[in-house]
């Protein structure tokens, strides 16, 4: 078994009181409120022409974020060592689902992509349980092989392991594959000393995406590129040329962030948002947030992201273990990809991926399982004792057995 036993040297009482992480606590209900204002700006227009009422989309969303909420209170309150014993069935639980997803009629289709399973009539995207599964078996792989993480075949048991669930997922949602592969390497690459064997394969990979994106039109033939990853590219380096190939979304959404200047129209006040950018409280909603709020709002939500993710790294270098230490890394891995690649999408720095911002865009399962996670950083910071401070005597007698 693996010792997840805390770093403590005496009493409760005598080390302090718990840790409770307030500041990260308030940055994650800013970012909800915020990210309810964005979405009632941006899906107002549409919710009218389509259901009626301006308020549909912002009403399920705060739902959601009520649900997660709770969700992340109950998960703060339980001992997160418990988790390390449902590692395996977490595993399971998601290649069962993406399974489920991928393999069966359950599995829900929408623009060409069975990414959702239909559950009593409902729909849930199993995705981001696939993440929530992957952290926490990578955490507790890290853990039970701690001794010998720098070997290599340490390294490619965990990477296969965490290989299937992965590529299950990137069968049809190639980003959240992406997402759900670098989780594990990230979460690999901090429990390690030796880090270059990690920039080689950064190296690697570099290299192989400018292989793809010059020979895309020969790989496409043989089969190895499908035709719209291929339209995707196109679309991405000459997005002017290929508004039918799938650059309309992109030349909307840069639109919408040159036309919002430094300090943007005004809340509420987007054009794009009118119609122009497909499904604009989803993954585009940043491009929505640099027109309303211009260059420096855009700037202010990024350094919230920072300070979210600084918090975070505090809570993993005080963890009590090294097991809660690499939950916080794993779901600051996470969201700090889906912030990079979505604002990268946004801009046109990278080709359209769908990915979600985190706690801004639209959407259910995404919102209610990321707040659970925060819920897992928050009972990790829990576990966290402050030290007492020392009575005025006793540090008065300890400077003079020192000056002595």
């Amino acid at each position: 078994m693996v010792n997840l036993s805390f770093r403590k040297t005496g009493n409760n009482a005598a080390e302090g009181r718990r840790f409770y992480d307030y500041s990260l606590l308030f940055v994650i209900l800013f970012l909800c409120v915020f990210g309810l204002i964005m979405v009632f700006s941006t899906s107002s227009y549409i919710a009218e022409l389509k259901y009626g009422s301006s308020w549909h989309f912002v009403r399920l969303q705060g739902l959601y974020m009520v649900i997660g909420f709770i969700a992340m209170i109950l998960v703060s309150k339980i001992n997160y060592r418990i988790w390390a014993k449902v590692t395996i069935i977490a595993w399971l639980g998601a290649v069962f689902l993406m399974c489920l997803v991928n393999y069966t009629p359950l599995g829900v289709e929408y623009n060409g992509k069975k990414r959702w399973l239909s559950v009593a009539g409902r729909t849930i995207q199993p995705t981001e349980f696939v993440k929530v599964a992957i952290i926490l078996c990578m955490a507790y792989g890290i853990v039970y092989y701690s001794k010998k993480i720098e070997r290599i075949r340490v390294h490619l048991f965990l990477l296969a392991l965490m290989a299937v669930p992965s590529l299950l997922v990137a069968q049809n949602n190639l980003s959240s594959g992406i997402i759900c592969g670098g989780i594990a390497v990230i979460m690999l690459f901090v429990a390690c000393r030796n880090k270059t064997r990690f920039l080689v394969i950064a190296g690697v990979i570099i290299v192989t995406a400018v292989l793809v994106i010059l020979f895309r039109g020969k790989l496409a033939e043989i089969g190895l590129l499908q035709d719209y990853q291929v339209n995707r590219i196109e679309a991405w380096l000459y997005p002017a040329a290929n508004a039918d190939k799938g650059s309309y979304q992109t030349l909307q959404s840069l639109y919408a962030i040159g036309s919002g200047g430094m300090f943007g129209r005004g809340l509420g006040n987007s054009i794009q948002k009118l119609g122009f950018v497909p499904e604009a409280q989803n993954d585009m909603i940043f491009a929505i947030v640099c027109e309303e709020l211009g260059l420096f709002g855009a700037l202010c939500l990024i350094l919230l992201y920072i300070f979210l993710l600084w918090r975070m790294m505090i809570i993993a270098n005080n963890a009590p273990n090294l097991f809660g230490s690499m939950l916080v890394v794993g779901v600051m891995a996470q969201i700090a990809l889906q912030v990079v690649l979505n604002i990268a999408v946004v801009t046109n720095v990278i080709p359209n991926t769908g990915v979600s911002l985190p706690f801004i865009s639209y959407g259910g399962t995404s919102v209610i399982i990321l707040m659970a996670e925060m819920g897992l950083v928050l009972g990790v910071s829990n576990q966290i004792y402050l030290k007492a401070p020392m009575p005025r005597r006793a540090s008065a007698s300890a400077k003079e057995e020192a000056a002595q």
